[in-house]
């Protein structure tokens, strides 16, 4: 039953985190999803692409806070450090 109420909140993180990244791209950039991509990864700046995308995970994990579903909430905190840790290895490689 935990397992379960943590990967919901893992897989709520991921999806957030990469709702959050779209949005970002297609509000702020004057290009498509795919030219933006390709010249974040030109320009190494990916992680931060990344890292924009990862502040939806703070409404959802207090959301769930709110809501008292904690477990969730740890599942979208796991979320966002396996995308911190996603952005260490595009800094660092």
């Amino acid at each position: 039953m935990i397992k379960k109420e943590i990967l919901i909140g893992f897989v709520v993180g991921l999806i957030a985190n990469t709702i959050g990244t779209l949005a970002y791209i297609v509000l702020f950039s004057d290009f498509g999803i795919l030219e933006t991509y390709q010249a974040a990864v030109a320009q190494g700046h990916v992680g931060s692409l990344l890292a924009l995308g990862a502040i939806l995970n703070l409404f959802a994990f207090f959301g769930f806070l709110k809501l008292r579903r904690d477990y969730r909430a740890r599942g979208v905190m796991m979320a966002t450090l396996f995308t911190a840790i996603l952005i260490l290895y595009y800094k660092v490689f």
